[in-house]
C-alpha cells in the first residue's frame, strides 16, 4: 500500500565520459546490457540538455517554475530502441551564483506519485527549506508511467472510483472469490491497455531514468530527497550508481531487504498500522471533549465498528460503504496532519451531519482530472511492485496470511491484500529485486525515520542503515507521522540542513524527542 545483483561497471561511468557505442547488436545479457544502455541514454542527455519552458496552465505550476522533457529508453536493455519522456521541472536556487551546489531532485513515493510540485516549496517560501533553497535548484519530474510521462492505465477511471465498493472484510468465501475476480480482471486490464509498458515498469529502470535526469540537468553527481518508496528509489539508485551520488537523503523508509519487497513489506504495514491506528484513537479519547467520541480507545474503537456496521447495512448517503470509510480513515495513521480534520469530520456525523461524512469519504464522480489521476497513481503502484518482485501465485498463501493477520490487525488488512492481489496473476514477468548495498564512491547517507510509522514500518529503516556503510540513522522517537523531513522539528530540520549544505553528520547516529502532537 504505499511502496538480480551483479557489477554494474558501466554505470558507474560519467555521462558524457564516454563515447556511445555504436548501435551494434549487443551480445552482452541482463542487467550489463542495462548497465551499458543507461549508460549510453545518460550521455546522450548530457549533450542533449533540457530546453526549459514556462509550464502547461493545466499543470497547476506557477512562473518561475519552468518545465521540459527528458528522453529515456523504453528498454535499457536496447538503448537504440524506443524512447519514452519524461516530464521534468525545476526552480533555481534562491542564493547566489557562488551559493549554489547543484539540483536536488526528489520523489515523494508511491510507486506512483509525481514530484513535480516539490519546485512550489520554493514559491510558497515553506521556512523549512528555506536554508537548502538558497543552495539548490529544487527538481521534480513524474517517473515513467506517472502523470505526463507515458501515463499508464487499468481500468477506466470512473469506473475506478465508483462507490460504493463491497466491503473489504470478506464474510464468506464467495466474497472472497468475488474479490479474486475483481483482481485478476484489473490485472488483465493492465495489460490490456499497458502492455508494452508493463515489463519495464520497475524501480531499477526508474534508478536508471533518474541518472539520465541527473546527465540531463548537467550535474556530475546527484543530490537527492526520497521519501517513503522514494527510499527505496533512492537504495536502488546508490546500489547501481554508487559513484554517482553527492547527497542523499531518505526519509522513511521501505524495508530494502529481498525477503521483503513487496509482498511480505505489505504484511508488515498492517501491523504497523494497526498500532498507529490506535496511537490515533488514544489520541481522539484524550480530546473527548472536543470530539463527543469516547474518552477511551475501547470506546473510540466501538464507535468505529458502529460506524463501520452502519454503513456496511446501508451506505451512508448511498456511496459511503466499509471501503470508502477505511480509504478515508486511514489517512489519519498515515499522516498526524490528517488527525484533526478525520476526527472532526467524524465526530460531525455522529452529531447528526451525514453530509460532511460524504462530502470527505465519498469520490467526485465530476472531477475527471482528479479521478484519472487517482486511477493512474494506482496503475503505477500495481505495475513497479508487481514487476519488481515475485509474488505468490497460490491464493491459499494469501488466505492464510491475511486470515491470520486479520485477527490481531483489522483495521487494514484485508484491504491491502485486495489492493495488490492482482500481482498473484501479474500477466508479465516478474524480477528478482536488486541486493541493496554499499558500493564504491557511495557517500554518507543520511536516514530519517519515527518509530511509528504505519506506512514504513521502523525496521526498514534499521536494514536498509546496515546496508549502506557509513549512512546515519536520525530516529524520531515516539512519532509516526509518514514523511519527517517536511514537519517542523528542529532536532531533524537543523541536521537535514546542515547535511544537504556541507555534507556533514552527527558522529554517531542520533535520537530526537517527537514533533508537536495535533491540537484540536
Amino acid at each position: 500500500m504505499l511502496g538480480s545483483a551483479g557489477t554494474l561497471v558501466a554505470a558507474t561511468l560519467m555521462a558524457g565520459a564516454i563515447a556511445a557505442p555504436s548501435a551494434s547488436a549487443d551480445t552482452r545479457t541482463g542487467q550489463d546490457r542495462e548497465a551499458r544502455g543507461a549508460a549510453i541514454a545518460a550521455a546522450r542527455a548530457a549533450e542533449a540538455g533540457i530546453d526549459w519552458a514556462d509550464c502547461p496552465a493545466d499543470w497547476g505550476l506557477e512562473k518561475p517554475i519552468q518545465c521540459g522533457w527528458v528522453s529515456v529508453p523504453l528498454d535499457y536493455a536496447k538503448p537504440y530502441g524506443k524512447q519514452i519522456k519524461l516530464a521534468v521541472d525545476r526552480i533555481g536556487n534562491t542564493g547566489t551564483k557562488e551559493e549554489r551546489q547543484g539540483a536536488l531532485i526528489y520523489n515523494p513515493g508511491g510507486p506512483g506519485g509525481s514530484g513535480l510540485r516539490f519546485p512550489r516549496r520554493v514559491v510558497t517560501k515553506s521556512p523549512l527549506w528555506e536554508k537548502t533553497a538558497k543552495a539548490y535548484d529544487f527538481v521534480g519530474f513524474d517517473p515513467r508511467g506517472v502523470g505526463h510521462s507515458a501515463p499508464i492505465s487499468c481500468i477506466d477511471p470512473q469506473e475506478f472510483v465508483k462507490a460504493p465498493k463491497a466491503d473489504p472484510v470478506p464474510d464468506s468465501e464467495a466474497d472472497k472469490l468475488a474479490q479474486r475476480k475483481l483482481a485478476a480482471e484489473y490485472a488483465d486490464g493492465c495489460a490490456e491497455r499497458s502492455g508494452e509498458m508493463l515489463p519495464h515498469m520497475t524501480t531499477p529502470n526508474t534508478a536508471r531514468d533518474l541518472d539520465v535526469i541527473r546527465a540531463a540537468l548537467g550535474e556530475k553527481k546527484l543530490n537527492y530527497l526520497g521519501v517513503s518508496y522514494g527510499t527505496y528509489l533512492g537504495a536502488v539508485y546508490g546500489t547501481l550508481f554508487p559513484g554517482h551520488v553527492r547527497r542523499m537523503v531518505l526519509d522513511s523508509v521501505v524495508n530494502p531487504s529481498r525477503e521483503k519487497i513487496w509482498y511480505q513489506a505489505n504484511l508488515d504495514q498492517d501491523v504497523a498500522f494497526e498500532g498507529r491506528w490506535k496511537d490515533w484513537q488514544d489520541w481522539v479519547a484524550e480530546n473527548d471533549a472536543t470530539f463527543h467520541l469516547g474518552s477511551t480507545r475501547e470506546e473510540v474503537q466501538a464507535k468505529w465498528l458502529e460506524l463501520r456496521a452502519t454503513a456496511k447495512k446501508s451506505p451512508i448517503g448511498g456511496v459511503v460503504g466499509p471501503a470508502e470509510l477505511i480509504s478515508f480513515f486511514q489517512s489519519a495513521p498515515y499522516y498526524d496532519s490528517a488527525w484533526v480534520p478525520t476526527a472532526q469530520v467524524w465526530s460531525e456525523y455522529v452529531a447528526g451531519d451525514t453530509q460532511a461524512l460524504v462530502d470527505a469519504a465519498a469520490p467526485d464522480l465530476s472531477d475527471t482530472a482528479g479521478n484519472a489521476a487517482s486511477e493512474n497513481g494506482n496503475a503505477v503502484y500495481t505495475a513497479v511492485e508487481c514487476a519488481d518482485a515475485k509474488w505468490p501465485t497460490n491464493w491459499k498463501t494469501w488466505d492464510r496470511d491475511n486470515t491470520r493477520l486479520h485477527q490481531d490487525y483489522p483495521f487494514m488488512t484485508w484491504a491491502n491484500a485486495w489492493m495488490n492481489l492482482p500481482c498473484a496473476t501479474w500477466p508479465v514477468k516478474q524480477q528478482t529485486p536488486l541486493n541493496v548495498k554499499t558500493g564504491k564512491g557511495l557517500p554518507a547517507v543520511l536516514i530519517v525515520q519515527s518509530t511509528r510509522d504505519a506506512a514504513t514500518p521502523y525496521e526498514g529503516a534499521v536494514e536498509l542503515h546496515k546496508r549502506f556503510t557509513g549512512s546515519r540513522l536520525i530516529t524520531e522517537k515516539d512519532a509516526g507521522s509518514h514523511g519527517v523531513t517536511n514537519l517542523v522539528n528542529p532536532c531533524i530540520n537543523e541536521r537535514v540542513d546542515t547535511y544537504l549544505l556541507t555534507g556533514g553528520t552527527d558522529s554517531s547516529d542520533v535520537t530526537c524527542a517527537p514533533h508537536a502532537t495535533p491540537k484540536p
